[in-house]
């Protein structure tokens, strides 16, 4: 039975019905709290689904649900299949399309719904709205996937063939002492143990197989099927860009886990013709506000500042009420990091940027023709590998150094396993917007090898500042396209910036051979590889310069 209460919020009088039941297509029976106008007049409503508890704030963490409801819509606030009041089981994504085009199809049958509806959410949230909007649910007018990616494999589970090991392992301990999880008693207690040792689980990731094989035995799954297996087709929102058919507003932030991802998401379906808006902060998935432990962006960096829940509020207003307002904003809006400033643009990637080639020379990066050839040596230690230090993560287990975001990155560069190549001091600021490449020459170790890069900005100061990283794994045997011994040309994508460097600075690239928690150890022996370059091969950086920057 439901609970139906009456409160305030300013001078709007709100109807609140907690413990709504829907049923799904299969029978089903799911729980959500609605929150909706105290008015006789059927309005607009917004959904959002989630796994965390329908019980904390309406709206989650970004957005003011009440405000939503202030302006004259309904909020209905679900928790998903298998979570705290909601019946079936868990699987993380995997009834998120079904499950969701059923609740949003439910909703616009009722009385106090004007048969319009929205989705919207943070991290698992946004891309459950995405699944959802690909079944076309009736009433379905718009989306606003925040911090959302575009897949369940490639940038959630994994990135660059690597198992994201440090945002993994946490995120399904954690996700195992929520109350909507069931556990009680002696398994919540070894669930808790095992996240108070969580460093000791990612210097040993095996010794939690048991524990996890019992209690999430889907984590076993993420493990052994890799990237690009059909096992992970039913949960990507990259697959059916074609079929979501409404305006997608899409947040997310630089040095975020899924930023990748969310890029991804409004490339696609603004090429398959919807429209689209996207919004990227100097934010990670935690950091909200742009104050990191080492970095201040400024107030204009907040999401507060910018009203997170303004832009929702006029991406449905627009969409579902057909209410324009002011003019139309650009599709893209981007806060540059080094200018501390937003700027908007007519599309991403954005028009009128050319790339700009800095080849590794010796421990330098130049501009011109590729140089003589040289190699160096990248030793491997799996007892010590170099440690995450930053970055688009999301680790609460905060290994040591292991914060994400803007980090300085001098300590991690004194290691002898972490090979730094870096340009001339700028005469001039140099604007660069876009993905951000590495393609370098390796010879691996015959176990494999993993090759990590680092785009950073060194300061007059030395400051080495952490502007995007990333990874790609080589199995042995399966990414040797010529002779054994011969080098391989690897690609690594590491990343979109949206970046000045200020006159004065200097362009740097760190290359290893690991960079764990964030990403597991591979191999998990001692190796030794080579990095070439110039000559025959041109290892190189590539950089989306913006023209006139």
């Amino acid at each position: 039975m439901n609970v139906l209460v009456l409160m305030e919020y300013g001078r709007v009088r709100i109807v609140v019905e907690h413990d709504l039941e829907i049923p799904l297509r299969d029978g089903t029976l799911l729980r959500a709290d609605l929150y909706r106008p105290d008015t006789a007049d059927p309005v607009p409503v917004l959904v959002r689904r989630t796994p965390y508890g329908k019980s904390g704030s309406p709206g989650g963490a970004s957005v003011d649900g009440l405000r939503l409801v202030r302006a004259g819509y309904a909020l209905l606030v679900q928790d998903v299949r298998g979570r705290f009041g909601s019946g079936g089981a868990f699987e993380p994504y995997w009834n998120e399309a079904a499950d969701g085009a059923d609740t949003v199809a439910w909703a616009v049958r009722q009385p106090w719904c004007d048969g319009t509806a929205g989705m919207f959410g943070r991290s698992y949230e946004g891309m459950a709205a995405l699944l959802a909007a690909a079944e076309r649910p009736p009433g379905l007018r718009a989306i606003a996937p925040h911090v959302a990616g575009s897949g369940f494999d490639e940038g959630w589970t994994r990135q660059g063939g690597a198992f994201q090991l440090g945002f993994v392992l946490y995120w399904v301990l954690y996700d195992l002492l929520l109350e909507g999880a069931g556990l009680e008693g002696a398994e919540w207690q070894e669930v808790a143990r095992a996240i108070d040792r969580i460093d000791d689980l990612y210097r040993d990731p095996d010794a939690a197989w048991d524990l996890l094989d019992r209690l999430a035995p889907y984590y076993r799954q993420w493990r052994e099927h890799p990237g690009g297996h059909p096992y992970w087709r039913r949960a990507a929102p990259r697959e059916s860009y074609a079929a979501i058919d409404v305006p997608v507003l899409h947040l997310t932030g630089w040095y975020d886990i899924f930023v990748t991802g969310t890029l991804e998401n409004y490339r696609g379906i603004r090429e398959c013709g919807k429209a689209s808006q996207l919004v990227v902060g100097p934010w990670s998935h935690c950091v909200t506000d742009g104050i990191f432990p080492q970095r201040r962006y400024g107030l204009a960096a907040d999401e507060r500042s910018i009203d997170v829940t303004g832009l929702h509020l006029e991406h449905f207003d627009r969409h579902l009420r057909g209410r324009a307002g002011a003019a139309v904003p650009e599709p893209v809006r981007l806060f540059l990091t080094g200018a501390d400033a937003w700027h908007t643009f007519p599309d991403w990637p954005v028009p009128g940027s050319r790339d700009l080639v800095l080849h590794l020379d010796g421990r330098r990066l130049t501009a011109g023709a590729p140089p003589a050839a040289g190699a160096d040596l990248l030793r491997h230690d799996p007892a010590d590998p170099v440690p995450t230090t930053g970055g688009a993560t999301a680790q609460p287990g905060q290994y040591t150094g292991g914060d994400c975001g803007p980090l300085d990155q001098r300590e991690v560069e004194r290691r002898a396993d972490v090979l730094c190549f870096t340009g001339e001091e700028l005469a001039e600021p140099l604007t660069v917007v876009g993905d951000t490449v590495l393609t370098v020459y390796v010879t691996p170790d015959a176990a494999g090898a993993d090759v990590a890069g680092k785009l950073v900005d060194v300061y007059p100061d030395g400051r080495a500042e952490l502007l995007c990283d990333g990874v790609r794994r080589l199995e042995p045997g399966a990414d040797t396209a010529s002779a054994p011994g011969e080098p391989v040309e690897v690609t690594v994508a590491l990343g979109a910036v949206g970046h000045v460097f200020r006159a004065g600075h200097r362009i740097r690239l760190e290359v290893a051979a690991s960079n764990t928690p964030r990403f597991d150890v591979h191999p998990r022996v001692p190796a030794r590889h080579t990095v070439h370059h110039g000559g025959d091969h041109p290892s190189r950086l590539l950089l989306p310069r913006l023209s006139g920057g």
